[in-house]
């Protein structure tokens, strides 16, 4: 990552060089989403809508999320991330929880110095908005080193979209690892029980502890069902900034952004329930039973990623010789991290040993992707 500086922090007149720093949060106008645009009755911790945006809820409630295109008008953004609570939880147990977060590569955070004593401190920006008044919290966390700061997301006005820039101090203990896992989080605690809240929330790094996580929220999105909750323009920036200071969000071109998603999710076919007939590649018969098939990704991947696929009963085929041979479920064979030699198998019956042709999807719910997800 090149990052240029000028001026001083002090004098707000700090300003990152923008043609030349990649930002630090991906996907943070929301503007990918490779999974699909909506998902309901969602309960469980996954990616669902925007792309590298989780959500871990554990029993605490149910809610349809979505890319939405309510957003901040006149700043350029095009879609948030929308959480609309459709089974409420207003008497959360104490341990349950519901968190918002990206979690990201040590390697593309080693700017921070963390760990070091020229650490550098945090600034963390975002335009939010909700029916709810009062107080979310949001964590930063050093998964390598087990360690936290937090802070208080306080929404002022209901239904408006307020922008928030919130300042982290630098952490002189615990590196984060110079690699591809999971060694730093922007989490978001939007529902909790009194196991997180029973202490006191973090102004400082300090060692995990629980009761710490979100002391001090006052605003659960798992009240109730006329509970909803937007979010978009996330960006981290290293140094110290004020609204006036902070730096414009920076807009990555379409296909930069979904290239930087690629590498944790590719979605390579999705009929989105209306389509099938999709082509997915060229494969074989690899015997009477047998339908192969090889994919090359298009970016490298964070790691060897993993087969997430719809299966049914004639999901997929292939077409040779003007014959379809369908089966029901794939199977990845073997797979490298930039795809060179990803492959799937679905077994079929009736085929010929070595008849080669077209691998297609047969049934219009048919997705086929590959995970890498940190």
């Amino acid at each position: 990552m090149a990052l240029t500086l000028h001026g001083t922090v002090s004098d707000n007149t700090v300003a990152l060089d923008r043609k030349t720093a990649t930002p630090l949060i991906i996907n943070g106008d929301m503007a990918i989403a490779q999974r699909g645009t909506s998902t309901s009755s969602a309960s469980t911790d996954s990616y669902f809508a925007c792309d590298r945006w989780r959500t871990n809820i554990s029993s605490y409630g149910a809610y349809t999320i979505s890319q939405s295109t309510d957003v901040p008008a006149g700043y350029g953004f095009a879609n948030s991330f929308k959480i609309d609570c459709t089974t409420a939880d207003a008497s959360p147990a104490a341990g349950d929880l519901f968190t918002f977060e990206q979690r990201c590569e040590g390697q593309n955070f080693q700017v921070f110095n963390k760990g070091t004593s020229d650490a550098e401190t945090f600034t963390l920006a975002f335009w939010i908005k909700s029916n709810l008044t009062g107080n979310f919290t949001v964590n930063l966390v050093d998964s390598d080193n087990s360690r936290r700061i937090g802070a208080l997301v306080t929404i002022s006005s209901a239904n408006t979209w307020e922008k928030k820039v919130l300042n982290f101090a630098a952490d002189t203990t615990g590196a984060l690892g110079n690699d591809a896992n999971d060694s730093f989080r922007v989490q978001f605690f939007l529902g909790v029980g009194t196991d997180f809240t029973s202490g006191t929330l973090p102004s400082a790094w300090e060692s995990a502890t629980t009761a710490n996580f979100a002391a001090g929220q006052t605003a659960f999105i798992g009240s109730s069902t006329s509970n909803e909750l937007f979010i978009t323009g996330l960006q981290l920036e290293v140094g110290t900034f004020d609204a006036n200071s902070i730096p414009d969000f920076q807009f990555e071109d379409v296909g930069t952004s979904l290239a930087r998603c690629q590498r944790y999710y590719y979605k390579l076919v999705d009929g989105g329930g209306s389509v099938s007939d999709i082509h997915m590649t060229n494969g074989s018969a690899f015997s009477s039973t047998s339908i192969t098939g090889g994919v090359n990704l298009p970016v490298e991947m964070r790691s060897t990623p993993t087969l997430d696929a719809t299966s049914g009963s004639s999901f997929y085929r292939l077409r040779a010789n003007g014959t379809n041979y369908s089966g029901d479920t794939l199977s990845l064979m073997s797979n490298t991290k930039n795809g060179t030699n990803v492959a799937f198998s679905f077994t079929v019956t009736g085929a010929s040993a070595g008849v080669g042709g077209l691998v297609m999807t047969n049934n219009s719910g048919a997705f086929v992707g590959f995970d890498s997800e940190l």
